[in-house]
């Protein structure tokens, strides 16, 4: 089971503020335990909005929308994504998630990823199959 933690966006965050070393420093500890463990696949931070674009599709035609975006409570800062065996030790791992903006007011959000085998088997999802053992996972 592969989870996705996602660190929400704050005004600084936003702004481009870079976190303090205190935080790094929480932050390295935690993600060395996942590496130790063997849970970890992935994890980086994100550049603001005002770097990035947002594709919008609509009556068969792509609009391409350049940040910043609004409400940066719903905006994602960084991700952490780790491979473990269920739900609930997902959950001891999330428990031990460093606060991601210090002592600021944020929240974290943990969704599972999807597998291929939690789609009906069909040619398509047999194309993904070939796909994966090209990229060797």
């Amino acid at each position: 089971m592969r989870l996705m933690i996602m660190v929400k966006s704050t005004k600084d965050s936003e702004a481009g503020v870079m976190p303090d070393e205190k935080l790094f420093a929480a932050m390295a500890d935690y993600h060395e335990d996942l590496v130790k463990a063997g849970v970890l696949l992935d994890a980086s931070g994100l550049h603001p909005t005002s770097k990035g674009l947002r594709v919008k599709y609509s009556g068969g035609k792509r609009t391409f929308l350049d940040g910043p975006f609004a409400e940066s409570k719903e905006l994602i800062a960084g991700y952490t994504i780790i491979q473990v065996k269920s739900w609930e030790e997902g959950m001891e791992w999330v428990k031990r998630f460093p606060p991601p903006h210090g002592d600021a007011d944020c929240e974290i959000e943990v969704r599972r990823l999807f597998e291929l085998d939690d789609f009906t088997p069909s040619e398509s999802i047999d194309r993904f199959r070939d796909m994966e053992t090209v990229l060797g996972k």
